[in-house]
């Protein structure tokens, strides 16, 4: 389906911060959650922050008090901040947009659209 554009992964050094972007050109993500879900090496596949049409949002208990999510309507854009950022962290972070339901219940493979997929390596 629809490739949602990624930026922002690369190489950090532990203890930096890194900003995630995720929008698209081809279609209005006014009425999706948006979020990402993480492949860390040696885990499972997991969500880590998502944010709905209306503003709200939930972040992973494991990052809630390093990483923010928001959305820019007007840029059709969401973002990831992310910040004190751990060896741990490591990983490919996809980006994702989808309804709300699938989200809560972290039913990934039945997000509407995809982005590739954003590398990030923390490490010094």
């Amino acid at each position: 389906q629809v490739h949602l554009v990624e930026s922002g992964g690369g190489l950090v050094q532990p203890g930096g911060s890194l900003r995630l972007s995720c929008g698209s050109v081809e279609l209005s993500l006014d009425y999706y959650a948006i979020g990402w879900v993480r492949q860390v090496p040696g885990k499972e596949r997991e969500g880590v922050a998502s944010i709905n049409s209306d503003g709200s949002t939930w972040v992973a208990p494991s990052v809630s008090d390093r990483f923010t999510i928001s959305r820019d309507n007007a840029k059709n854009t969401a973002f990831l901040q992310m910040d004190r950022l751990e060896s741990e962290d490591t990983g490919v972070y996809y980006c994702a947009a989808g309804p709300l339901a699938l989200w809560l219940r972290r039913i990934y493979n039945g997000m509407n659209y995809w982005g590739k997929g954003t590398h990030i390596t923390v490490s010094s």
